[in-house]
């Protein structure tokens, strides 16, 4: 039972490091979604924002299981773009390896949320 809310902690621990440049708006992380997968300052801001969220209802998870899914939803849906462009972009598995550990990870979550 403890297991699980760790996982959880320790993805939204490390989703929430990775928004925050997102939404600060920070000029790097912007030039590298524009030069590294043609995407705008506002897909951005929009992609940490829906991290920065799906984060908290993963900390929440303590208080129910319907937290876990929304968050998980929330930021699977980042990282699935996330790892579709990495591959767009020619990065192969190995540029998109951050995305799909954090997107298993999510799923395990999700599917232990409809155990009974």
């Amino acid at each position: 039972m403890m297991l699980k809310h760790v996982a959880n902690g320790y993805v939204a621990k490390e989703i929430i490091n990775s928004s925050l440049p997102k939404v600060k708006n920070d000029e790097q992380t912007a030039r590298q979604f524009k030069d590294g997968f043609n995407l705008s300052r506002n897909a951005m801001r929009l992609a940490g924002f829906f991290e920065l969220i799906g984060s908290i209802f993963l900390l929440m998870s303590v208080f129910g299981k319907k937290f876990v899914r929304i968050g998980t939803v929330m930021i699977n849906i980042v990282l699935g773009v996330a790892i579709f462009k990495h591959l767009e972009a020619g990065h192969g598995l190995k540029g998109s390896k951050g995305a799909l550990k954090y997107f298993g990870l999510n799923i395990l979550n999700f599917v232990e949320t409809m155990r009974k």
